[in-house]
């Protein structure tokens, strides 16, 4: 070989070295290599890492033990037919059916939202129940009790006589993009799939589904892709930081089983339910008092919209919160507070997160412009501090009243109050160490309590008593 020749070859290789550097440069790092096959047909070939999948190991195992498996018993009438019996068939005939109380057995899912036994799942799943059992996912088995249902809503909230629970913390589910990853975690078709995980993605936010019943019903659901199955209802749906966003409820389907599309309550209606039910005993659930529809493209010609956005409203009540607050026929609700509404859904979801007597500002779309009103919500039911027609004050479920030496508890009712020793009849005479005199003391100086509230005053016969409960901040 000459040396000329060696010289090409090795201008060559060095060409072709640095040709192959650029290239590679170029080329980004999952781009592959392109195969070529003897027919001349091309393809090419993706070279992925294990950093480009996502890692949903820390929200698995940090939120898998916070979810419960709950069996539920429920008692139901059913007709026998009285076949063995030639008298009754001899009166009566073959047909004449006998009812008679039968147990069946249910099952669902649950999430440990509170170290001391508190635990969320669905209100079908524990409807009508006469007994239920939780178990853990360390396979201990407790029996609860139901501290407080909201058909409305599908969430129940149960309790076990425990301590030190894992817990799953509530994140905020209007911060929930579109897209983001999420985990299923329950107990699908039963207990032998006990703590069962599935991985997708959020499919849609706002969403509702048909109500052939008539029932009232609040329905901003996350849809998902995680497969969810029957005994998932109740189960939690976390964040890639395991963090809860919703809890899941329902599937659409038409063979009964997962067909690619399952749907959660959001975390923010969740947390104002159960803290209500802790708190109270029952749902203070605020009111707005208007009938709204979507903004199709015939009332926003007319209106002269410039988008879709917002929620036509064709009916006000009267006396209602937004009457009240000035709103009218024909208005277009645009936000409540800061949060943009683009549906019914958005709306309930957002008037669902305030109790009666608080306040929020409706932004309304008017004659060409847009105006904020101010606006007081009302509720169906009585909330703490306002008064009932009887002059009592509600007080964190009770009834109180004005007595002689204190305040009276007319009525200890099933919320916080009964739930820390309260009973009717008790006359409270010192609210943190503050004597009362009048419902309104008692109502204020838990106002200004930081952590906790304690009372103190004498029962029917004269006793002594002392309780105190935690305050949500």
């Amino acid at each position: 070989m000459s040396k000329n020749i060696i010289t090409v070859i090795a201008s060559v290789l060095v060409s072709s070295a640095a040709a192959y550097g650029i290239v590679a440069a170029a080329t980004p790092r999952d781009a592959g290599t392109v195969v070529r096959q003897s027919d001349g047909a091309a393809y090419r070939t993706v070279n992925l890492s294990l950093s480009d999948y996502p890692d949903f190991t820390y929200a698995a195992e940090s939120a898998v033990d916070a979810v419960v498996y709950v069996k539920v018993t429920v008692k139901t009438q059913v007709q026998q037919y009285q076949m063995d019996d030639p008298f009754f068939r001899f009166f009566f005939g073959d047909g004449m059916p006998q009812s008679r109380e039968r147990e069946q057995q249910g099952s669902g899912s649950g999430v440990i939202i509170r170290p001391d036994g508190y635990i969320v799942t669905n209100n079908h799943v524990v409807a009508n129940a006469t007994k239920v059992e939780v178990t853990l996912n360390n396979n201990k088995t407790y029996e609860a009790t139901v501290v407080g249902t909201d058909p409305a809503t599908d969430v129940a909230l149960i309790k076990i006589n425990a301590e030190n629970l894992p817990v799953i913390p509530f994140y905020d589910s209007d911060k929930l993009r579109l897209g983001e990853w999420v985990l299923a975690i329950g107990s699908p078709l039963g207990e032998e799939l006990r703590s069962t995980i599935t991985a997708g993605i959020v499919s849609a936010k706002g969403r509702s589904m048909p109500n052939y019943n008539g029932e009232f019903k609040i329905e901003s659901f996350i849809q998902t892709d995680a497969a969810v199955n029957p005994g998932n209802s109740g189960g939690a749906l976390v964040n890639k930081a395991g963090e809860l966003v919703g809890i899941n409820t329902a599937i659409v389907s038409t063979t009964g089983s997962y067909t690619g599309y399952s749907f959660a309550v959001p975390s923010n209606i969740v947390k104002k339910i159960v803290s209500d039910l802790i708190d109270f005993g029952s749902v203070k659930r605020a009111r707005l008092g208007i009938t709204m529809q979507p903004i199709d493209e015939k009332i926003a010609s007319e209106l002269k919209l410039s988008s879709l956005a917002g929620v036509y409203i064709y009916e006000v009540s009267k006396g209602g919160a937004a009457d009240k607050a000035g709103v009218k026929k024909g208005d277009v609700l645009l936000a409540i507070d800061s949060t943009v509404v683009k549906s019914a859904s958005a709306v309930q979801e957002k008037v669902n997160g305030f109790h009666p007597g608080d306040k929020a500002k409706l932004k309304l779309f008017r004659d060409g412009k847009e105006i904020i009103l101010d606006v007081v919500f009302q509720g169906e039911t009585e909330a703490t501090g306002t008064v009932a027609e009887d002059g009592s004050v509600m007080f964190y479920g009770a009834s109180l009243k004005a007595a002689d030496g204190g305040v009276e508890i007319a009525s200890a009712g099933n919320g916080k109050m009964a739930q820390a020793g309260a009973e009717d009849g008790y006359v409270i005479r010192y609210v943190n160490d503050q004597q009362v005199r009048k419902p309104q003391d008692v109502i204020d100086i838990a106002k200004k309590a930081k952590r906790s509230v304690t009372v103190e005053g004498v029962t029917p016969s004269g006793r002594p008593f002392f309780f105190a409960f935690g305050k949500e901040e």
